[in-house]
């Protein structure tokens, strides 16, 4: 017999320890997210735990109600990150999981949006469910040491990694320290992009969750901040959520010295894989992350029907890029002061 319950902040320690222990694990799973989503953005995390009749830990499904003003909630797994879903030990685990979450988004009158690193036969199967799986995420296998990842590197990445340490950056890692300088970078490059941006105490929120296991990176050109990024740990592996670089030194290829510092930082802490995080099969984040040797994985993303034809439809394009335009447009206080009042309600 299975029993679904919602998980207490007592439940931290057991749910974490279940999640390191499934090898389809990621650093979304951990508690840590729940608890920086709740912190920074006040949203209600309905995460829920699959108990068999010793109460030992069967299956974990997070979740996350997002209520934006005037549209319709969302009951998403996981937002603000590539993926989230059920981490389970059995079939029969997984249905009783997504059964009561439908029933959740039901209770909320939110619409179910999952998204996972594979297929999952009940949602496939589902009229219920629509699939989307147009992105993938970039993962890398490490070496034993960051010198056998260094010799693996093809002599043009080689010299591409060089270049911005002859020109005089230097690259920096560290923790909560480093939030001002990332995302002095970070929101300079949003705001570039015409996308709203995270409110600062987002990031500070997820340091402080996760502790150890976040790391803070910069690169820096004559003290001033260019490059920056933010890698979570999980188990053996390391992710890299969020990276930005000022446009103004992509002569200086800030982001590849931030990349292999990251990539150095894993290695040496004896980590065997790094995920680059998601991206559009031959676009131009997808070839960058693939020239490092990273290998694509299809993810599977699934929202109620309606939901996901209208989040998915090209037709949406158009009116999103110049929403884009006049965004990138705004003065950059403007931007950081609206930015996060949009931002906590785009699950993506």
């Amino acid at each position: 017999m299975i029993r679904i319950r919602r998980a207490e902040d007592t439940d931290c320690k057991r749910w974490d320890t279940y999640v390191l222990s499934h090898p389809m694990c990621g650093p979304y799973h951990l508690f840590a997210w729940k608890q920086a989503v709740e912190k920074a953005y006040y949203h209600t995390g309905l995460y829920l735990i699959a108990e068999d009749e010793q109460e030992s830990i069967q299956g974990v499904f997070p979740l996350i109600l997002l209520k934006p003003p005037f549209l319709k909630a969302v009951l998403v797994s996981l937002p603000f990150c590539d993926y989230g879903g059920i981490l389970a030990g059995s079939p029969e685990a997984v249905d009783e999981l997504i059964t009561h979450a439908i029933g959740l988004a039901t209770q909320h009158k939110a619409e179910l949006d999952i998204r996972c690193t594979s297929a999952v036969p009940f949602l496939q199967n589902s009229p219920l469910f629509s699939v989307s799986t147009h992105k993938a995420r970039m993962r890398l296998d490490l070496p034993e040491s960051s010198n056998a990842l260094w010799s693996s590197f093809k002599s043009k990445l080689r010299s591409q990694i060089k270049k911005p340490r002859k020109e005089g950056l230097a690259f920096q890692i560290g923790s909560s320290e480093l939030i001002d300088p990332f995302y002095l970078v970070f929101s300079k490059n949003m705001k570039d992009l015409g996308s709203p941006v995270h409110a600062k105490k987002w990031f500070q929120a997820v340091i402080e969750a996760f502790g150890e296991k976040a790391h803070v990176g910069v690169v820096y050109h004559e003290d001033q901040p260019i490059a920056a990024g933010i890698v979570l740990d999980c188990g053996r592996m390391v992710s890299i959520p969020w990276a930005s670089t000022l446009r103004g030194y992509n002569n200086l290829s800030p982001n590849m010295l931030l990349y292999w510092g990251f990539l150095e930082h894993a290695c040496s802490s004896g980590f065997k894989s790094f995920d680059f995080g998601r991206s559009t099969p031959d676009e131009g984040a997808y070839r960058f992350k693939e020239q490092w040797g990273a290998m694509p994985e299809t993810l599977f993303w699934y929202a109620q029907a309606e939901k996901n034809q209208m989040q998915f439809s090209s037709s949406n394009g158009g009116a999103r890029k110049i929403a884009e335009k006049a965004w990138s447009r705004l003065p950059q206080a403007v931007a950081d002061r609206l930015g996060p009042v949009v931002r906590k309600f785009i699950s993506l």
